[in-house]
């Protein structure tokens, strides 16, 4: 199985029941934490995932706060950390897509992908398939 990028929509598909793709986001992590660091995301994603949380989700802070240290204490997902060098990739291609729409969370996140090689996200974040990666949350 390859590796998976998972965005803020994919984690807050998998932690909220209520979500439209919380079976699918849950079949794809169960399929996919089987691996090591099967689980591919940012800590930029991770700041954003504690403001979906908490609004418009509207989980608990405790429980927000177990689902997040269960993330990062999990072997199945590698958290990367943004530095200066992607930083700047992000920002770069942020700047070259006016016609877009893309957050820098969303530009940080394609810079991860194609630095590892990375062709599937667990998201529902169309931007992902604009940027040219496979959306499995649809």
């Amino acid at each position: 199985m390859p590796k998976l990028f998972v965005d803020t929509s994919g984690w807050g598909n998998l932690i909220d029941v209520s979500q439209p793709y919380h079976a699918l986001a849950t079949d794809w992590y169960r399929n996919t934490k089987q691996q090591p660091a099967g689980l591919i995301t940012s800590n930029y994603v991770v700041a954003e995932l504690v403001a979906l949380l908490e609004s418009p989700l509207r989980i608990p802070r405790v429980q927000a706060i177990a689902f997040l240290k269960s993330l990062k204490a999990s072997p199945a997902v590698e958290i990367v950390h943004i530095d200066a060098d992607l930083d700047l990739t992000a920002w770069k291609l942020l700047e070259a897509r006016p016609d877009k729409v893309w957050s820098l969370v969303d530009c940080s996140s394609f810079a991860i992908m194609q630095q590892q090689n990375i062709s599937h996200a667990l998201t529902n974040d169309h931007h992902f398939e604009q940027a040219g990666f496979i959306r499995l949350l649809k």
